[in-house]
């Protein structure tokens, strides 16, 4: 196990997410950005769903009971292991006693912690996510706080070494994004000026930017009629548009349905930059096609694939004469090569 320290701005508990229960009223929740969180989990060798922790613009800081292989992905946070800085994106051991802190974000919004065996917290509808607003999942439903203990799980997947991912899988962070969209289902409630507004504007994420939606402001979006709609329900990356004419981008803790019409959605490859994207930052959207849309699921999933096959310890062995640490069970052993073939 190990005691939060610092919480942090907000560090949550969460997972893939809460799924199936959405007719029910139960929201999703799950990690905001899921490209850093499973990346994250594939470096300690992970379940792809195991619970990480997820911190928000100001990181928090841990120490160990127990020698762990822990892995930071996302943002980020300027992680210091007892005062020497560690690499993002990059697996490492943190031996018994030792302090993990992060900061402040310097790229990103988001960093994601994963222990090798994920964190055990009780399982709500089968998943460990957070939801705060329900009080519901991973610890007492709430965000962490200073003297909190967590308990290392049993997550575990495949064996597995320290080591950092490729450059060529490390996203970069900007200022100002570009999201591929899909219309509808309520597009038809624009006027086709509207839509070539959307499409040909910069927006700016508002302060009021968090785990439920993403408020923009810009030029204003119009409708035919009215913006109200029977309720419906609300996909992760759906683009409300009230009467305001300002757009609302639904994120992980969105509510089951909503009363808007929505004029898009933002693929899911391309949420997981805007869960990194501050208030402040700028925000323009392309017209995707289907066929584009599924071909870039299936780029970040083949991405996963690339990954896990990269960091298995048969592909990362370092030259004769060098350490590494490798973890069998939760146990760290110190292995020195001396012959490879």
């Amino acid at each position: 196990m190990f005691t939060t320290i610092n919480p942090g701005f907000f560090s949550t508990i969460q997972d893939g997410g809460r799924w199936g229960y959405q007719a029910y009223g139960m929201p999703v929740a799950g990690a905001m950005d899921r490209y850093a969180y499973r990346v994250a989990n594939l470096l300690v060798g992970n379940k792809a769903n195991a619970a990480a922790i997820e911190m928000t613009i100001l990181g928090a800081s841990f120490k160990f009971d127990e020698s762990q292989l822990v892995a930071l992905c996302g943002a980020d946070m300027q992680a210091k292991l007892d005062g020497v800085s560690v690499t993002n994106w990059s697996a490492f051991v943190v031996q018994k006693g030792s302090e993990l802190k992060l900061e402040y974000a310097v790229t990103g919004c988001r960093a994601y912690l994963a222990v090798r065996g994920g964190i055990d917290v009780p399982s709500v509808l089968g998943s460990r996510s957070t939801y705060t607003r329900a009080k519901v999942g991973g610890l007492e439903g709430r965000a962490l706080c200073q003297g909190d203990v967590l308990n290392v799980g049993t997550d575990k997947e495949v064996e597995i070494q320290a080591g950092k991912l490729k450059a060529e899988y490390v996203p970069q962070y900007e200022q100002s994004l570009l999201l591929r969209i899909l219309l509808g289902p309520q597009d038809d409630m624009f006027t086709a000026e509207a839509i070539a507004t959307l499409l040909k504007s910069e927006y700016v994420i508002t302060d009021e930017a968090d785990r439920m939606g993403y408020r923009l402001a810009g030029p204003k979006i119009a409708h035919i009629d009215k913006a109200d709609i029977v309720s419906d329900a609300l996909p992760f990356g759906a683009i409300q548009v009230p009467a305001h004419g300002m757009p609302i981008i639904m994120m992980a803790d969105r509510q089951t349905t909503g009363g808007y019409a929505k004029i898009g959605a933002v693929i899911g490859p391309d949420l997981s930059k805007l869960a990194q994207a501050k208030p402040g930052d700028k925000v323009c959207f392309r017209l995707c096609s289907e066929e584009a849309a599924v071909n870039a699921l299936r780029a970040e999933r083949q991405a996963y694939e690339n990954i896990a096959r990269s960091i298995q310890p048969q592909n990362l062995f370092p030259e004769n004469g060098r350490q590494f640490n490798l973890v069998i069970e939760n146990q760290v052993y110190t292995v020195q090569v001396e012959e490879y073939k």
